[in-house]
Parts: C-alpha cells; structure tokens; sequence
C-alpha cells in the first residue's frame, strides 16, 4: 500500500490538472484549443515538479498502468493510485461546478466533456476518436517512461512531459476534445452526465489500453 502522502500528491496533482482544463475551456476561452493544450501542459509540468518526487507525478490511470506494464512501477500500487487520481479529479470538476452555480445560469453546454460523433468537435466518428486515444496515449507514456528513466532528461523532465500533453492537445482537441487520462474524463462525465456517461468507455479504455502499449514500448527499448 503506498503512503497517504503520495496518494494525497496524486490527488492534488490530479485536481490542478482538471482543474486547468475547466478552468481554460469554460472560463478564460479556449481559442482553437490553444489556451487549454497550454494550461495543462504547464499545469502538468508545474505539479511534476512539485510532488513529483512524493508520488512519482502520475496524475493519471493510463500513466500508472502504463508504467507497472513498464515494470516501472509496483503493480500492487496500481488500484490505491487510481482511487486517489479519480477522487482528485472529481472533487475538481464538482469545484467548479459550484462556481458555476454560484453564478447562477446552469454549466457550459459540455462541461469540457470528451466525446465522439455528434459530441467531436470536428464530428470524428467513435473509431478515429478511440484511435487517437489509444495512440496518443501509448506515446505520452513513452514519453514519460523514457524521460524520467536513469538514462532520461533528468531536472528537464517535467518540462518535456507538460510540452508533449501540450503538444497532444493542440493536435486532438477537435477529435475527442483530448482525454488521455480516464480521470479527467470521468471527472467532466460525471457533472455532464447523459451523453457524456453513455460515451465514457472510450474514454477509460482508449487511454488506458494506450497506456499498457505504451509501457510494453518502453519495456522492449530498455538498455
């Protein structure tokens, strides 16, 4: 069973990183996907460096999937990390819901929510949105695995990790409106509800089947 303090550092990690997503999408604008590919790249980046060294800055399912595939991380550890990386989530998703209600007026059509066919941005149907999940995410945790190993980038790690989420975003956005992490869509599902419930699957399987293909990548490329 791994500490509370690294299933707190996952929590929290996992708030910032939907909180940046809300916090973009529904309330500073969202210009071609730009501002929330840049808020959570650096949102990730920031977090990595902050609690990274408690919990390993996982901040997501397909990450810690990924990396025990890997043989990187403990796989006994793997449910705790999830719990903590989902509540996280999700108490950032109902946070933001207050504010909203606060307001007055009812939430964003969506509430950031990812999702295919008629709820794609570019109108992608269910298999170009499962593929681009499943893709990108086996890439984002190469990424990790390969950067944060003995041999990797070090102190510069997190800065290569938040620059590639970026990255990923910009291109997808319009897919999928960009999961990669069933946390975070759990979390905008679960205040959306209706369509977004009904197409939350692909959302877990996607990037957590990406995750394992990712983790089994880096595991042949090892030294």
């Amino acid at each position: 069973m791994p500490s509370i303090r690294k299933l707190i550092a996952e929590a929290i990690g996992t708030f910032m990183l939907v909180s940046a997503v809300l916090g973009a999408a529904l309330i500073s604008g969202n210009a071609a996907g730009l501002g929330v590919a840049l808020s959570i790249g650096f949102t990730v980046m920031a977090m990595a460096y902050a609690v990274g060294p408690i919990s390993g800055g996982h901040f997501n399912p397909a990450v810690t999937l990924g990396l025990a595939a890997s043989g990187r991380f403990d796989a006994k550890d793997v449910l705790p990390y999830w719990v903590a990386q989902v509540l996280g989530g999700a108490i950032a998703a109902f946070f933001f819901a207050l504010l909203f209600s606060l307001k007055g007026g009812g939430y964003p059509p969506g509430f950031a929510a990812n999702g295919y066919g008629e709820h794609s941005g570019g109108g992608f149907p269910m298999l170009a949105a499962l593929l681009m999940e499943v893709v990108q995410t086996a890439l984002f945790v190469f990424i990790i695995a390969r950067v944060t190993a003995k041999n990797g980038a070090g102190l510069m790690a997190p800065l290569a990790i938040g620059l590639a989420l970026a990255a990923m975003h910009i291109m997808s956005i319009p897919i999928t409106n960009t999961s990669l992490n069933p946390a975070r869509s759990i979390a905008t599902a679960m205040v959306e509800g209706g369509w977004a419930l009904a197409q939350l699957w692909l959302f877990i399987v996607g990037p957590l089947v990406g995750g394992v293909l990712g983790g089994l990548l880096d595991d042949f490329m090892k030294e």
